[in-house]
């Protein structure tokens, strides 16, 4: 299975309402394989080319390049590798350290996530020397995947390593939403925003994207930006970064001109750079089969948002207070039911926190609101394999959980204001553990709801 320690997971709590979660996040993560999904959309028939409805004539094309990064990627790049074998000609991508994954033609590095290190700054500047050599004639394929931002990282002039680390660090902490984040990361880069694209031309551009973005709009470096450096001022500003950013990224976004600014649409097509998007998975494709299995399981399923956002242990007390509604007047779905939620809350960190992350926090906020249930279990898991600092996907609770957690004397409300939701769960017996997964498409919540019970529950 996609989970690892499904026996520990099955060990306590409800049993029943815990094999159904952890069977629809099997089926639904292993739907969004990358690997799967680029063996599906990409094929070479012939001389031909086909990724999705584009056809490209190998005979015509010159070189082919593949650049990448991402926690995702290289599953991308493994299908393409088989798919394309010895016409690829050279390529190169960045997936996220701990892994040592090798392939052929392709060459594979590692660099920090979700703070960038020396090793993302060596793949940016290597990616960009594949870029410089391609020309007219020739294709370049990029590998988009979330985690991208860290993994492939290139300054913008006057800007050092240190400096972005920092910029990153604190829009990290502070709460931000993940494209608020990504505007402020764009303006202090020399190939995000599209740039990356300005690099590959004239070659022509497939990009091969995988969204984790609650805009759920293509993105990346080689995808026209939509944000400016005022915009990315304006993030700093909104929480109180300003006075807390280096002096060099202070200079560089208030001396910016028009002629400095990441090219937008008008400028790609004024230029005549050539790209087609393509959108392998996104938020609504891992809720669909989330939906799809649990209907073959028999139960009642609705998505209820792939978009939602706000503060991890808030929208946590919120969706324990639907499963409640659930569980007690059968709104607004009848139980046995799974209810779906997609998309990416945030944690606000202030001073000094433990470890965890939002899928944990979000679990451990909803197991708050739904103490002696007999009927609700919640489980949140980051579809890429990892919440926050930790190595876990996420978590599951139930019920049981706050008597259980009380029972060995740890307070959850205590560690909750304290952002260490790991430490509970791994004392519980309840995180969450895949290991790397082959996508990334933010996050998969499910409200299991087995049966209708009049008894309040515990707040």
């Amino acid at each position: 299975m996609i989970v690892k320690n499904v026996d520990e997971l099955l060990s306590h709590g409800n049993v029943e309402g815990r094999k159904i979660a952890l069977d629809i996040i099997d089926y639904a993560i292993r739907e969004i394989d990358n690997y799967v999904l680029t063996r599906r959309m990409v094929r070479v028939v012939g001389s031909k080319f086909l990724v999705g409805d584009l056809k490209f004539d190998l005979k015509k094309v010159r070189n082919i390049y593949v650049i990448g990064g991402g926690k995702g990627c290289y599953a991308i790049a493994k299908a393409l590798e088989e798919i394309l074998e010895d016409k690829i000609t050279d390529g190169i991508i960045i997936e996220k350290k701990g892994f040592g994954r090798k392939l052929g033609r392709i060459r594979v590095l590692e660099g920090g996530h979700p703070i960038p290190d020396e090793d993302s700054l060596r793949g940016g500047r290597e990616v960009v020397e594949i870029a410089k050599k391609a020309g007219k004639g020739d294709l370049v394929i990029a590998c988009i995947t979330g985690g991208c931002s860290a993994l492939m990282t290139h300054p913008a002039d006057g800007i050092s390593l240190d400096d972005v680390r920092k910029v990153t660090d604190l829009l990290l902490k502070c709460g931000a939403e993940i494209q608020e984040i990504n505007a402020v990361r764009k303006h202090i880069s020399a190939i995000k925003g599209g740039r990356l694209a300005t690099y590959i031309h004239p070659a022509e551009l497939v990009n091969l994207i995988v969204i984790d973005e609650v805009r759920g709009l293509p993105w990346g470096p080689t995808v026209p930006d939509t944000t400016t450096f005022k915009d990315a001022v304006s993030v700093l500003k909104k929480y109180e970064l300003w006075d807390k950013i280096p002096e060099s990224v202070k200079k560089h976004l208030e001396r910016a001109d028009p002629g400095w600014e990441t090219p937008k649409e008008q400028n790609f097509r004024r230029m005549g750079i050539k790209v087609h998007n393509v959108v392998l998975a996104n938020s609504e494709t891992v809720c669909k089969a989330a939906e799809e299995r649990a209907r073959m399981l028999g139960l009642n399923a609705m998505i209820l948002s792939t978009v939602m956002e706000g503060e991890s242990r808030e929208v946590g007390i919120a969706m324990a207070g639907v499963a409640r509604e659930v569980e007690m007047h059968g709104r607004p779905i009848e139980p046995p039911c799974v209810i779906i939620v997609g998309g990416e809350t945030t944690v606000a960190i202030t001073g000094d926190a433990g470890e965890g992350g939002r899928n944990q926090e979000f679990v451990l906020g909803a197991a708050t609101r739904i103490a002696g249930s007999r009927n609700i279990v919640i489980a949140s898991v980051g579809t890429d394999g990892t919440d926050g600092s930790t190595d876990v996907a996420g978590g599951i609770v139930d019920g049981f959980t706050v008597e259980r957690a009380v029972k060995l004397g740890i307070d959850i409300h205590k560690e909750l204001m304290r952002h260490n939701s790991f430490y509970v769960l791994r004392t519980l017996g309840d995180t969450v553990y895949t290991g790397p997964t082959n996508t990334n498409v933010m996050d998969l919540r499910l409200l299991v709801v087995t049966g209708r019970s009049s008894r309040r529950v515990t707040g």
